[in-house]
């Protein structure tokens, strides 16, 4: 996987770097002769312009052509999957159940084609509204084999979009750092030795040649944050449908989990970072929920009942340690709220429930040191505000080292 996408990425280079000696030196050539001829001038202006145009989009061409993304996170599911779901109670058991029946095999491929196709297209809201209509008729049957197959497949699906979400984050950062910045820049200095008379064009040409390619980065730049703001839409949608079919924990736990896309969210553009504060809202809430259905059989299994508690306690820390960061930092919106008044009060009630849960000594420092640090420095949110929670946590703490120095 990782030889595939290096040879992706030297491929374009020597061949830009090829292309662009042998077109030096026929350049160097054709000077000679454009000082004599106007038309010459003229013509080795054109070419010039036409050339860095080429070069600039050979790239983008490259990486049309290659297959490697879509077949890296296809054939990384399973292992996605395996590694997180390991971590996740009753995983297990939804994957076995009908997992090669026609009925998941159908439900997938209308997930996959979904993930796949632009929002922007007539047949997306087609394929959405259909495998919605399945999953939703798969839940009125009030059959366990049937929500096992919902669980299944949605969890697979989940998993594929959350990965590709990190990874367009992650390319979106190292273009937004400036790798290859100077790529483009590489024999200009050349290519332009123009003097005398064609100099006035030369500067024409270069002026519309940049804006031109700066319009097509754009463009593709727009893509790609349309493609991350549908991403984040339809990991919320899957995490709904999770929770309707009762997994909820499985999305809670690969979302706890993905500490790196909650780094890169923080460097986000505003309208996504948006769109995964929604999806965090919706599965802390989630996330609160998590070990009260085992309240009842505690007594029946009290030796796995103290794992399982361990496991959602230690959960319910690493989603807070993970999304609390962009909860501070995210922009509450401009245009519109991202939560409403109410929503926001009651996921600061969740918040403290939540930290409430942890262990005082260690557990419940870390976070409310972590949101602590966050809330302070970041001055364009004032929410959520743990201020009484911080309080509570800070007394409880006096007082058992004054019990101790006793």
């Amino acid at each position: 996987m990782g030889s595939s996408s290096s040879s992706s990425t030297i491929v374009p280079l020597l061949l830009r770097n090829l292309l662009t000696a042998i077109f030096i030196h026929a350049n160097k050539s054709l000077i000679s002769f454009s000082h004599k001829y106007k038309f010459l001038e003229l013509l080795r202006c054109f070419l010039v312009s036409v050339f860095l145009f080429f070069i600039g989009l050979l790239p983008s061409f490259f990486s049309c052509l290659s297959p490697s993304h879509h077949n890296e996170y296809s054939s990384g599911c399973p292992s996605f999957k395996s590694r997180r779901d390991d971590d996740c109670y009753g995983g297990g058991g939804a994957t076995a159940a009908g997992g090669g029946s026609g009925v998941s095999r159908a439900l997938s491929q209308l997930l996959s084609i979904m993930n796949d196709i632009p929002v922007s297209s007539r047949k997306y809201e087609v394929v959405r509204s259909l495998a919605e209509k399945l999953i939703d008729e798969n839940l009125l049957e009030n059959n366990r084999a049937l929500r096992e197959v919902n669980c299944a497949v949605l969890s697979v699906a989940f998993a594929r979009s959350l990965s590709q979400l990190e990874a367009a984050l992650a390319e979106q950062g190292r273009r937004s750092s400036g790798d290859g910045a100077g790529d483009s820049a590489v024999g200009e200095g050349d290519l332009y030795d123009c003097s005398g008379k064609g100099s006035r064009l030369m500067k024409g040409v270069k002026y519309y040649g940049v804006a031109a390619w700066r319009y097509a980065k754009s463009g593709r730049s727009e893509m790609r944050r349309c493609s991350g703001e549908k991403l984040a839409a339809e990991l919320l949608w899957l995490a709904q449908k999770m929770a309707a079919s009762g997994c909820a924990e499985e999305a809670v736990c690969k979302w706890a989990l993905a500490s790196n896309l909650a780094w890169l969210a923080l460097s986000a553009e505003p309208r996504l970072q948006g769109s995964l504060v929604k999806v965090s809202a919706f599965l802390i809430k989630q996330a609160k929920e998590m070990g009260m259905e085992e309240e009842e059989e505690k007594e029946d299994q009290e030796t796995n009942t103290a794992l399982e508690e361990q496991h959602i306690r230690q959960t319910k820390m690493k989603m807070l340690m993970s999304w609390l960061p962009l909860l501070c930092r995210a922009n509450n919106g401009t245009v519109a709220p991202i939560l409403s008044m109410g929503e926001r009060a009651e996921m600061e009630r969740i918040l403290e429930a939540i930290i409430s849960t942890l262990r005082e000594e260690d557990e419940q420092e870390w976070v409310l040191s972590l949101w602590l640090h966050h809330f302070t420095y970041c001055s364009a949110s004032d929410w959520p505000n743990l201020r009484s929670c911080y309080t509570r946590w800070y007394s409880a703490t006096r007082a058992r080292l004054v019990l101790a120095a006793v």
